[in-house]
């Protein structure tokens, strides 16, 4: 591994990413705040990028990063890293491996393709002076299977942009209107939205909106017919999120019975906390151990892929729909405790020390 041995406080982001992903938003302000300076290599090709790099200069960065999603990028990352005697820092968010075999089942875990894809990527793991998760089963998961080095694979929550989502007021309630249930996403697997749906069903004691769009919504809207208290909305400007989130009195998470849906913390739990929104989301080990459940903390935890049990929760909450705003309050103060800008600052500056930056 190598280290910084001198003040340069310079890093170098690499690869064909992109910087206004609320993820790399979130840490790169963090790295600017903490005194360091940034450096964007954004390539044209990723397999052309070592070319490119060797006619494009560059302050003398301290390490190289690559970050969320960008597998693709690393190989020459690494190798441009290793030319200059610089440690790499990798942070993937997600297995490419994880994702094409067991969230789109593309082909089978024990298929060839499969065991070339798992031995690629466990050689970028392997390879990171400093692997970052974004929760521990993440982190144990990128240890054990993809063999990411234990002692400096960290975690860092992904958190909130907080000048964007803030705290919202109490809902305003209208007379004779019914409570609203908001889910928010890309209608995938993961966030197994035709569970939502199927607990709508069984729930005509407030509007539940589906927000967004995505290979099940369809799926979803098929299996709403005829329950005019389940309406649907197209995606709006990221902006105008939190505002959405506001008009809303409860939030739902995920709900999704995979591997993967049990390791994240997706990133609209973390919007609706810091928003002061109560929250129903599928249980996870992904979460704090001492956070409690049925609102003591603003969030309720229900068994994934439990559309009755996701009923009988929010029927049980709307009969005790006057203490919305108390459970607000209480979700604020969770994402306040453990997921705010000063946490995910503090286990970004534990980590990069790992590395001696």
């Amino acid at each position: 591994m190598k280290r910084n041995t001198t003040s340069n406080k310079n890093i170098l982001w690499w690869g064909r990413f992109d910087p206004n992903y609320s993820r790399n938003r979130i840490l790169r302000s963090l790295l600017l705040e903490c005194g360091y300076s940034l450096q964007d290599f954004i390539p044209r090709s990723s397999f052309l990028a070592p070319i490119e790099a060797l006619f494009t200069r560059f302050e003398r960065p301290a390490a190289v990063w690559v970050p969320a999603f960008r597998q693709r990028d690393y190989s020459a990352a690494r190798r441009f890293a290793d030319r200059h005697s610089l440690p790499l820092i990798f942070d993937p968010l997600i297995s490419a491996w994880d994702k094409a075999v067991f969230e789109r089942n593309k082909f089978s875990q024990n298929s060839s393709k499969s065991r070339r894809l798992l031995a690629w990527e466990q050689s970028l793991f392997s390879r990171s002076d400093l692997v970052i998760a974004d929760t521990e089963p993440h982190r144990r998961f990128f240890v054990d299977s993809l063999c990411a080095p234990d002692k400096r694979t960290c975690v860092i929550p992904v958190g909130a942009e907080e000048l964007l989502f803030k705290q919202q007021s109490p809902a305003a309630s209208v007379d004779g209107s019914l409570p609203e249930i908001l889910f928010y996403g890309s209608f995938i697997d993961l966030q197994a939205p035709e569970v939502i749906v199927e607990a709508a069903r069984q729930v005509g004691q407030a509007r539940w909106t589906l927000l967004g769009s995505g290979p099940l919504r369809y799926l979803c809207e098929q299996k709403s017919q005829g329950c005019d208290h389940i309406h649907y909305e197209d995606w709006l400007p990221y902006h105008e999120l939190p505002e959405r989130i506001g008009r809303a009195d409860l939030l739902l998470g995920i709900f999704g019975s995979s591997a993967k849906a049990g390791r994240v913390i997706p990133n609209k739990v973390y919007q609706a906390l810091a928003c002061g929104r109560p929250l129903v989301t599928r249980e996870s080990p992904a979460y704090p151990v001492h956070l409690g459940n049925n609102m003591e903390n603003g969030i309720t935890f229900i068994p994934p892929n439990d559309p009755d049990a996701l009923a009988a929760t929010v029927q049980a909450l709307l009969v005790s729909s006057n203490h919305f705003s108390t459970w607000g309050q209480r979700a604020h103060e969770t994402y306040t405790s453990w997921f705010s800008r000063s946490h995910i600052k503090q286990a970004l500056l534990t980590a990069l020390a790992q590395i001696g930056l």
